[in-house]
């Protein structure tokens, strides 16, 4: 999520982190280029890339994004994004307190 952030903003990332009385919630919001709405549903499946330039520029497999899904799901959370394309993206994890 960070990585990623850092890769395709340029302007400052927020970071927050908030509790509730049963989850504990990490928000990781950049103000870059963001992902088409309909790409958005996609980019936690393995190997799958927003377009290839994108790859070109930054690199990577395709792959943090599902990693980070799969540590979420076995920490029994949840995992989501919010983008605008040219206005930034928001991934919320919410894991659950113990």
């Amino acid at each position: 999520m960070l990585d990623n952030a850092l890769k395709y903003s340029s302007a400052p990332i927020e970071i927050l982190l908030s509790t509730d009385e049963k989850d504990v919630h990490i928000r990781v919001k950049d103000y870059g280029i963001g992902i088409p709405v309909g790409e958005v549903k996609r980019v936690f499946e393995r190997f799958y890339r927003v377009d290839s330039s994108r790859h070109r520029k930054t690199g990577g497999t395709g792959l943090g994004l599902p990693i980070a899904k799969a540590i979420t799901d076995i920490h029994q959370g949840t995992i989501g994004m919010e983008s605008v394309e040219g206005e930034g993206t928001e991934v919320t994890v919410t894991l659950p307190r113990i």
